[in-house]
């Protein structure tokens, strides 16, 4: 998938030069994005399905640092020489690819575009500072609620690659995601309606 056409808010932000030289890309459900250890050569940006980056935890389980449906993934990845971590598609996935040789140049070399590139760290930051907020809550219900008020849509929030997955996320077993919200659905306090979870109002 070569020829491309940039969602809004990426050809708002990116240089026209930059854009010129983006590509279009597939990834497969389960299919690996890039791989801890490796070169980054480029920069992901997700327009539609789920990317994660995970890293193993101490015990050998899966650790989710990361999970966008649309947006960059890896930022923290621009200037170092390799993957922390690997990305994965969680369901089928169309991205786009940016240079990260061209994206570096332009930063040091256009002030206004670097400071959109800053603003939009600052969201990322906002966001992973409600993550961090997030895992620091001792009980799952907490997490759960938490999650669908501050990263859903009007109280539902979108879980298309299932609890298992969301599990990695919250930092809990996807066993004790399992009966948490069961125990909620029992309460009245939230449904499930495929792919979502929703709070009852």
């Amino acid at each position: 998938m070569k020829q491309v056409v940039l969602p809004p808010p990426l050809k708002a932000l990116l240089p026209a030069e930059i854009q010129s030289h983006c590509e279009g890309a597939f990834f497969k459900k389960n299919e690996l994005v890039f791989q801890a250890g490796k070169k980054p050569v480029w920069m992901f940006y997700v327009v539609s399905g789920e990317l994660i980056l995970e890293r193993t935890g101490l015990h050998g389980e899966s650790v989710v640092l990361q999970r966008i449906r649309q947006g960059f993934i890896s930022e923290a990845s621009l200037k170092v020489p390799a993957y922390h971590c690997d990305a994965l598609a969680m369901v089928d996935s169309i991205v786009i690819q940016i240079p990260v040789k061209a994206l570096t140049q332009s930063l040091e070399h256009d002030p206004e575009f670097a400071g959109r590139w800053i603003s939009m760290l600052n969201q990322e930051v906002r966001r992973l500072r409600l993550h961090l907020e997030r895992l620091s809550m001792k009980s799952i219900r907490e997490r759960i609620i938490h999650l669908i008020e501050t990263e859903g849509q009007a109280g539902q929030y979108a879980a298309p690659s299932g609890l298992k997955t969301l599990a990695g996320e919250l930092g809990v077993t996807h066993e004790a995601l399992y009966r948490a919200v069961a125990l909620l659905e029992s309460e009245k306090v939230l449904r499930r309606e495929h792919p979502y979870l929703i709070l009852n109002r």
